[in-house]
């Protein structure tokens, strides 16, 4: 069966998350597999470089499919984008892969963007696209703080209790902060870069980082809440408004001839 990779777009507003889940309820994989299903009748399973909670975005999110037939990459992906609508999702590209191509087990690097703004006013164009909060941060006490983050750390403070990986182990490769001019107030961006990442580590780091911003909590309290391995030393959590999946990494890009 021939196997096809596809990078996706899709605002994580009106969805339960990206993983198909029992009793109807709107997720990202269901709606691209319903949409398989009108190319190709049957049920259809599709694998993901990452499964983004309720309410989460991306930008460049990565998963495959086998079909039972070879298929014209571009027209695969209009006819994709035809029967997904009217969902807030699109297939960017669609591109022939090896069998032994995974969208999840093959990925070296995951990439994620998390929007914070912070102005008075509430969001209007960006709402539900960022986390707003009401005054500005000390992007320097950030910095500092998220420089104890990287590296290989046993994660069990910033990770969820619901986590399902093996190990709270991860090796974090980069937390960069930029601060950007937004109207009536300022938007920080937050990078984030790893091979993986725990259930909710991003959004624990960045709400963390937040109180930080704020003044609350002192840049080396984020060591000392890392070594601690507690969930209960964790900040607060970042709500999943902010939270983009920005890009996957691959040994070899199959969507580098674009």
């Amino acid at each position: 069966m021939p196997r096809y990779a596809m990078l996706i777009d899709y605002d994580g507003g009106p969805f339960n998350g990206w993983q198909r889940q029992a009793g109807g309820q709107l997720t990202v994989q269901g709606a691209i597999e319903s949409a398989l299903a009108r190319l190709e009748p049957g049920p259809h399973t599709i694998a993901a470089a990452g499964r983004t909670d309720s309410g989460v975005h991306a930008t460049g999110q990565v998963a495959h499919c086998d079909l039972g037939r070879e298929w014209d990459c571009f027209r695969l992906a209009s006819a994709l984008n035809a029967h997904l609508r009217p969902h807030p999702v699109s297939v960017l590209a669609v591109v022939r892969v090896e069998e032994d191509f995974h969208a999840r087990f093959s990925a070296r690097e995951r990439r994620y963007l998390f929007r914070l703004v912070a102005r008075r006013a509430p969001a209007t164009h960006d709402r539900g696209k960022v986390w707003r909060v009401h005054s500005p941060l000390d992007i320097e006490a950030m910095r500092a703080g998220a420089a104890h983050l990287i590296g290989k750390h046993d994660f069990t403070t910033f990770r969820s209790t619901y986590c399902q990986a093996a190990s709270p182990v991860k090796s974090l490769d980069e937390v960069s902060i930029v601060a950007l001019p937004y109207p009536a107030g300022v938007e920080y961006r937050f990078t984030l870069r790893a091979r993986s990442f725990l259930h909710n580590q991003v959004r624990s780091i960045v709400g963390t980082l937040e109180r930080v911003g704020a003044r609350a909590w002192g840049p080396d309290q984020v060591r000392t809440a890392l070594l601690a391995a507690d969930r209960a030393a964790c900040g607060p959590v970042s709500p999943p408004d902010g939270l983009y999946m920005t890009g996957v990494g691959y040994p070899v890009d199959p969507f580098a001839g674009l």
